[in-house]
């Protein structure tokens, strides 16, 4: 039980919803009719009957999760001014950065989060900040090392002059010189004298991006000498060491590439988020973690301060296992072309989940327990765990060293955590005189016989390994909390092209299906552990994003099939039950588009993200489905896909050909291009009347129309089979899909 505070130090309050509610009723019972109209007419009516049957009873359960997931809309509202006057001595954090490769994930990036992570509104002796390198590039840690230099001139500028927003790239792109003129000179001068000094960090970077080695690998970079980046040993640097109690002083800095040999699995994310808990578990093991990616930079400088209300101003510590920030993205393209930068769906559906047992961990821009991670269960906090409450000791260490590894200061800093005694609270830290042990945890074969990746840290088995790992928090029974603090926490780039964003989908649709199918999936964990029922229903909306392409596939390839074989899976318009599909499309598609209207959004980005829900369906998610299908009868695993980031995102106004969908080579392309070509055969042999004619036609506007609005959704395919260069479909997809196009149409006739 955490000790009182007078003020509290956050607010939860509901949102009035009754509207929502009453027409997501409306819409389930439209749902309902329908299948009660097809089940009793099944006898008259053919096989499109019976698929349209079936694929309206998934879509009929998609909407009961949808609904579930939406009902209870929550918010929080933290009070950080009155985090300090309650907690007069602030916990330590200690901060992961993750990245994976410098060529998708540029290291000025990198460069940029890191920098506004080390600036932050909070004590510099509470902080520590380590970087992992999966891809154990001496460009990354070079760009680092330069960085590091930069950071004792920047850090100290920003908390001199409050600077608003601490990724230098952003600050220094937003302000003009009307804003300078408006300052005092002495700001103005040493304004210049930051932004000449982070030009001359990019330009160094950039000079050793043009070359093979950013320098001689000699000094600090010997260690990359030799190396391959699946086969090399752990390399720790302690680029930045803070010796003295200084609130106002630079973080630690710690660069850390983990060992990697090509026999051992290295469990992509997941196995680089564990070496990161140990190395930092014997270096500083604070007791708070934040995780983010290498794009996500620290927007709001007291974003720590926000997330502290929400952790320690709580009655019970059973309502924050973890604090969970949404994921925005800073110059977004206009309108949404690609559907990936999630704004409605965080607003309502996200602050649902919020309000049944919290927000799903989203692997990045998240504060964790320690001890939590270290697989505490809210019924430990009596017993202090049944593996570390012996006297005598010997039985401690076996349960220790079985479950954390041979190592016996990983071991004590442990088992401090899960008694909730913090020795390294006091500064200074002596982090060189670690690195030797904090070798030995970031060895490739240290997990084996433990209980990494199973019990404790974040867990394998999944290319999403985030939402796994949240999912086992949450199946013990904590619950988790949403920092929603104004300016935004955290903001990062969205995927802008069609490849980057269809190939970040797949990899979601993959882990999430993983899940479902394993013996960590939600239904199990609320059967056999302790998962609510509604949460269990949350994590399965998600999960089931591979199996929606099926049904959704064959929904939309039904209106093409009936207009070839002349028959019809729409009641006809003279039937008085034509009323539930048409009460169903303008109602739903309404109710869709005043959600985005009330968020402030565009029309046109409502129709952006309504095509590609489609477009993605049939790509990504497909995709997804056959990887985890593949995985399932052993014929192949799953992939880690990085997904690249882009050093600036440009803007609709900037850019004449900023959002145009653009194709690659990948056969992700096949499926959709597949099902536009099969739509225009459709009505191509409709207009010129090449269908079996048996009687009068018994297929009626309503397929017509379901054709041509499926044409509609697809239409950047259609743009892309006369788009030239990377706008256009490549000749080897289309004769793909138009060789399967032809095949439908043969089978169909």
């Amino acid at each position: 039980m955490a000790s009182p505070i007078p003020h509290p130090l956050y607010e939860r309050t509901s949102r009035k919803n009754n509207i929502q509610r009453a027409v997501d009723v409306t819409i389930l019972f439209l749902l309902l009719s329908l299948l009660v109209y097809r089940l009793f007419s099944l006898n008259n009516h053919g096989v499109p009957w019976l698929l349209a049957f079936l694929c309206e009873l998934w879509f009929t359960f998609m909407w009961v999760l949808t609904v579930n997931a939406k009902w209870n809309q929550v918010e929080y509202h933290t009070y950080p001014e009155r985090l300090i006057p309650s907690v007069p001595e602030l916990p330590p954090v200690d901060i992961f950065v993750t990245t994976a490769d410098p060529k998708l994930e540029p290291p000025i990036i990198t460069v940029n989060t890191v920098l506004s992570l080390l600036a932050i509104d909070y004590p510099a002796q509470k902080l520590a900040c380590y970087v992992s390198d999966d891809g154990g590039s001496p460009f990354t840690f070079y760009s680092l090392v330069e960085a590091s230099k930069f950071a004792k001139l920047w850090v100290p500028f920003c908390k001199k002059y409050g600077v608003p927003v601490r990724a230098p790239f952003r600050y220094f792109s937003s302000h003009s010189k009307s804003y300078l003129d408006s300052t005092t000179p002495e700001f103005r001068q040493e304004w210049r004298k930051m932004k000449q000094e982070y030009e001359n960090l990019s330009r160094k970077i950039e000079d050793a991006a043009q070359k093979p080695l950013p320098c001689d690998l000699t000094g600090e970079l010997a260690a990359f000498s030799n190396i391959e980046r699946t086969n090399h040993p752990t390399i720790i640097k302690v680029l930045l060491e803070s010796r003295e109690c200084n609130s106002n002083g630079i973080p630690h800095l710690v660069y850390i590439s983990r060992e990697k040999r090509p026999k051992h699995p290295h469990k992509f994310k997941a196995g680089a988020m564990n070496v990161l808990t140990r190395v930092s578990g014997i270096m500083t093991n604070a007791p708070f973690m934040l995780n983010v990616d290498c794009d996500m930079y620290a927007n709001n400088p007291q974003v720590v301060l926000h997330a502290m209300c929400l952790l320690l101003g709580v009655e019970n510590e059973r309502e924050s296992a973890f604090v969970q920030s949404p994921q925005i993205f800073y110059d977004g393209l206009k309108d949404d072309p690609f559907g990936n930068q999630l704004v409605v769906l965080y607003k309502y559906l996200g602050h649902g989940i919020v309000g049944i047992q919290g927000p799903f961990y989203g692997g990045t821009g998240c504060f964790h327990r320690r001890k939590i991670i270290y697989g505490l269960a809210p019924d430990d906090a009596k017993s202090k765990g049944d593996y570390h409450t012996s006297i005598n000791g010997k039985s401690n260490r076996e349960q220790l060293n079985k479950r954390f590894g041979y190592v016996k200061e990983l071991n004590e800093s442990a088992n401090q955590i899960l008694l909730g005694v913090n020795s390294n609270s006091d500064c200074p830290h002596d982090l060189s005189s670690t690195l030797e042990v904090a070798h030995l945890v970031g060895r490739c074969d240290y997990e084996y016989g433990t209980d990494w990746g199973t019990k404790i840290g974040w867990v394998y088995g999944s290319t999403t390994e985030d939402v796994l790992t949240g999912l086992r928090i949450h199946a013990k029974g904590w619950r988790s909390a949403m920092c929603e603090p104004s300016p935004p926490a955290f903001l990062g780039c969205a995927p802008s092209g069609g490849p980057q964003s269809l190939t970040q989908m797949k990899r979601w649709a993959t882990g999430l299906l993983e899940i479902l199918f394993s013996k960590n999936s939600p239904v199990i964990s609320t059967l056999t552990a302790k998962l609510p029922f509604r949460m269990c229903l949350a994590y399965m909306w998600i999960q089931v994003w591979g199996l929606r392409s099926i049904p959704e596939l064959c929904y939309a390839a039904l209106p093409a099939y009936c207009l070839i074989t002349n028959s019809h899976f729409m009641p006809k318009v003279s039937e008085p039950a034509i009323i539930i599909p048409v009460a169903l499309f303008i109602i739903y598609n309404a109710y869709t588009l005043l959600e985005y209207l009330r968020t402030g959004l565009s029309v046109r980005m409502w129709w952006n993200n309504q095509r590609m829900a489609r477009i993605i369906s049939a790509t990504s998610f497909l995709f997804g489905f056959f990887s985890v299908m593949l995985k399932l009868i052993r014929l192949s695993e799953t992939v880690f896909e990085v997904t690249q980031k882009d050093e600036t995102s440009p803007t609709g106004d900037t850019t004449i050909d900023a959002g145009r969908f653009t194709f690659d080579e990948s056969p992700i392309f096949i499926p959709g291009t597949t099902v536009l070509l099969v739509h225009l055969a459709a009505l191509a042999m409709n207009l010129l009347g090449f269908w079996p004619l048996a009687g009068e036609a018994r297929f009626g506007i309503g397929e017509l129309v379901c054709s041509m609005w499926v044409v509609f959704c697809f239409l950047p395919f259609l743009k892309g089979l006369f788009g030239k260069g990377k706008y256009g479909i490549p000749t080897s997809t289309i004769c793909k899909s138009a060789a399967l196009a032809f095949l439908f149409v043969h089978l169909c006739i």
